[in-house]
């Protein structure tokens, strides 16, 4: 009787088990799995989600690495680096466009060099122009792209700890504390060679009393912007005291600087502003990896185990420094840092501005910018700051309309 019920319960009919050895224990198990069978459809939810799971698990990458839409994992040794396709290509093409500005930068004047020529002279084959294309055009060449990578650098920092897009050197108070002590300089007697150090002491000090000002409540965005612009506005004050006073040549002198200008300028500028490059460039990887995050509020943040504040701190004081250093070699270059950040953002797609694009695009505008100061009205030549201004005055009043409709 006990011996029965199991069969009974499993369903199943045919010859007794005991008269087949072999196929007893077998049918048995049959028999044992039968209430498992019985309550499979309760099972049917679970298989549902397991197939809705199937388009992840065929988009996982070999080695149980998912990917994510429009990236791609470079796996280099035991290094492996997440990088966006579009971020990718558009660095690409920013880089040749920008070795085109380049030779068609080294090319145009008086007088003219031919690209294949300018090509040749660059490998050193040797030409009859090497004199105009290595030691006249090339120094100021690349001091314009090295300069314009630094401004993209540091307002790409700047901004995205502000999360504001109007926010850059120029606007927070940094160019204008420079400005300031460059021009006590230039009207005071002071030698020419410690024009450059007073201007970076006075960039770096217009830093501290912006964190000094902007340090309440963590560094909140709003605040910091604020305190920028007050500084920006008191530091540009004392400027125009300070060139009123002075002598009227001298004074000129300041505004020349104040205006930002590439000229008389070339491989000791460039290697400051790309030594401080260099030194900062384990800062500046973390700041690309680190810029991640500054999108969350403090809350978020602080729940996935990151320190917000010290890690405002850390890429607002990055970009300043970079911002104090270009600027102190090339003079107050207004909008680079502004406008580079988001046009790269733009074409990237992205939520945030990208590091390398943003500098490959502020490189971009300041050779193109620089390229048409001298030739636009040649043999006069304009400063690079005027046309940076030229560039950056309609894009900003293209942000200021293009914002209106999203706060209304």
């Amino acid at each position: 009787m006990t011996a029965g019920r199991p069969a009974e319960a499993s369903g199943t009919a045919g010859p007794d088990p005991a008269a087949d050895p072999v196929a007893g224990p077998t049918r048995a198990a049959s028999g044992a799995a039968g209430p498992a069978r019985a309550a499979a459809p309760a099972a049917g939810p679970a298989r549902v989600a397991s197939g809705a799971a199937g388009p992840a698990r065929a988009a996982d990458a070999p080695g149980g690495t998912s990917r994510l839409p429009g990236r791609s994992l470079l796996r280099v040794g035991p290094v492996s680096l997440l990088i966006r396709r579009r971020a990718t290509l558009v660095a690409a093409v920013l880089t040749v466009l920008l070795l085109l500005a380049v030779v068609l930068s080294l090319s145009l004047g008086t007088p003219y060099v031919a690209p294949a020529d300018v090509l040749r002279a660059l490998s050193g084959a040797g030409t009859p122009y090497d004199l105009v294309v290595l030691d006249l055009r090339l120094p100021r060449v690349v001091l314009a792209a090295v300069a314009g990578a630094a401004f993209g650098v540091a307002g790409t920092l700047i901004q995205s700890v502000a999360r504001n897009p109007l926010a850059s050197p120029d606007v927070i108070g940094i160019t204008q504390g420079a400005g300031l002590a460059a021009t006590v300089a230039l009207t005071s007697g002071a030698a020419a060679v410690l024009v450059a150090p007073s201007a970076l002491v006075g960039g770096l000090l217009a830093a501290v009393l912006l964190f000094a000002l902007g340090a309440r409540h963590g560094l909140a965005a709003q605040r910091f912007v604020l305190a920028g612009v007050a500084v920006a506005f008191a530091f540009r004050a004392l400027t125009e005291v300070v060139m009123l006073t002075a002598d009227p040549i001298d004074g000129l002198r300041a505004q020349i600087w104040l205006i930002g200008t590439l000229a008389g300028k070339g491989w000791t500028e460039a290697a400051w502003i790309a030594g401080t490059l260099a030194v900062l460039l384990p800062v500046l990887a973390w700041a690309g990896w680190a810029l991640n995050s500054t999108a969350l509020d403090d809350d978020t943040a602080r729940g996935v185990g990151l320190r917000p504040v010290a890690r405002r701190i850390g890429l607002a004081g990055t970009g300043v420094l970079v911002a104090a250093m270009v600027t102190a070699q090339v003079g107050a270059v207004d909008f680079v840092a502004l406008v580079a950040p988001q046009l790269a953002r733009r074409l990237v797609r992205a939520e945030r501005p990208p590091l390398v694009c943003a500098a490959l695009l502020g490189a971009l505008l300041l050779v193109l910018a620089d390229l048409a100061g001298r030739r636009l009205f040649a043999p006069t030549q304009l400063p690079a700051g005027v046309l940076t201004a030229a560039i950056g005055g309609p894009y900003l009043i293209f942000l200021l309309l293009r914002g209106r409709p999203r706060s209304s």
